[in-house]
C-alpha cells in the first residue's frame, strides 16, 4: 500500500479553498493508497515516511518563497517530491517567462523591475504591475498611464518587502474571451478550463481578488494545446512532470500566448471536471508505486 502525503496549507480558523483536496484524498484511499493531506510547513511531519509527497495547495507559499524551496530541497532529499524540486525552484520565480519567450513560446511580453532599477512604466497603454512571486493576483493590479504616480508607490512597497516586479501590458482581449487554464496530469492533458479577467480597473493592489471569476468548462482549441505543449517543452526536466497547468490568454494578434505556467500548487478544477478524478489518481498512484518498486 503505496503511503502518499498531499502537501498543503494551513488555512488557520477559516475553511481550506482546495475545494480538490478531501476528493482526491478519499479517491485515492478507497485506490488502495494512504493518503493524507499535512500542511507543508508542519515541523512534526517525517516527509520520508511516505512514497510520494504530491504539493497540492501550499496556498501561502509566494509570501514565504526562499522558505518554501528550501522545504522542496528536504522533501526531495528524503522521498520523492512531485513536481521535483529543480521545477520548484523554477517555477515559483516567474522570471521562467523570459526563458520560455527566448525558447520561441508566445507568452505575454514581461519587463522585470528590481529594486534599484530605473523605473520606466508604459505611458500609451494600460499595464498590469505584480511580483515574481505571486499567487492568486496577490500584490497584482491593473494601470492606466496617468496612474504612474499609483504604480510607483506600489513598487515602492513591493521592493522593500524583497519583490522584484513584473511589468505586463494589459491584454484587452482577456475582457472578452478570458483566462483558459489547460492542465495534464502523467503527461497527459486532461481538461481545461476557463475564467474571467481578474484584474478590474481601480482595485488596488493589496485588496483581495476573486482568483478565478465566473469559472466554466472549456474545450481547448488545437492552437491552445500546440502553445501549452510548446511551453512544457521548454521546461527544464519536464519529462518528471507529475502536473501542470498552463494559463493562456489571447495577445494582440488573437493567438493564444501564455500568463503563466502552475507547476507547484495548481488548482486542479475538479468540481468542473468529475470526469477526471480517475485520471488524476491513476498518475498518482503510478508515481508512488515508481518509488516504491525501485
Amino acid at each position: 500500500m503505496p503511503r502518499i502525503a498531499l502537501a498543503t496549507y494551513d488555512p488557520g480558523p477559516k475553511p481550506s479553498k482546495d475545494r480538490d483536496l478531501p476528493v482526491l484524498v478519499e479517491a485515492l484511499r478507497a485506490a488502495g493508497a494512504e493518503a493524507v493531506a499535512v500542511p507543508w510547513d508542519d515541523e512534526g511531519t517525517d516527509w520520508g515516511a511516505y512514497d510520494l509527497v504530491v504539493i497540492r495547495s501550499t496556498w501561502d507559499y509566494s509570501w514565504r518563497a526562499a522558505e518554501f524551496v528550501a522545504w522542496a530541497e528536504r522533501v526531495g532529499k528524503a522521498t520523492r517530491l512531485a513536481n521535483p524540486v529543480q521545477v520548484v525552484r523554477w517555477n515559483t520565480d516567474k522570471r521562467y517567462l523570459g526563458e520560455l519567450a527566448a525558447a520561441g513560446v508566445p507568452v505575454v511580453p514581461t519587463r522585470y523591475l528590481a529594486a534599484g532599477d530605473p523605473v520606466d512604466l508604459p505611458d500609451d497603454h494600460e499595464y498590469v504591475v505584480k511580483p515574481t512571486s505571486g499567487a492568486g493576483a496577490r500584490f497584482a493590479a491593473r494601470y492606466t498611464p496617468d496612474e504612474h504616480d499609483t504604480a510607483v508607490r506600489q513598487l515602492e512597497r513591493m521592493h522593500a518587502e524583497g519583490f522584484t516586479a513584473m511589468v505586463q501590458p494589459y491584454l484587452t482581449n482577456v475582457d472578452v474571451t478570458g483566462e483558459r487554464a489547460l492542465l495534464f496530469f502523467g503527461g497527459r492533458y486532461v481538461h481545461a478550463s476557463r475564467k474571467g479577467a481578474v484584474l478590474a480597473r481601480g482595485t488596488a493592489y493589496d485588496d483581495d481578488k476573486v482568483s478565478h471569476p465566473d469559472l466554466e468548462p472549456w474545450t481547448a482549441t488545437p492552437a491552445e494545446l500546440s502553445v501549452a505543449e510548446r511551453a512544457l517543452a521548454a521546461v527544464p526536466d519536464a519529462p518528471e512532470l507529475l502536473y501542470a497547468r498552463v494559463d493562456l490568454v489571447d495577445g494582440p494578434d488573437g493567438g493564444p500566448c501564455v500568463m503563466e505556467l502552475e507547476l507547484v500548487e495548481p488548482n486542479l478544477f475538479l468540481d468542473l471536471h468529475p470526469g477526471s478524478l480517475a485520471v488524476v489518481v491513476d498518475a498518482v498512484l503510478a508515481a508512488a508505486v515508481g518509488r516504491t518498486e525501485g
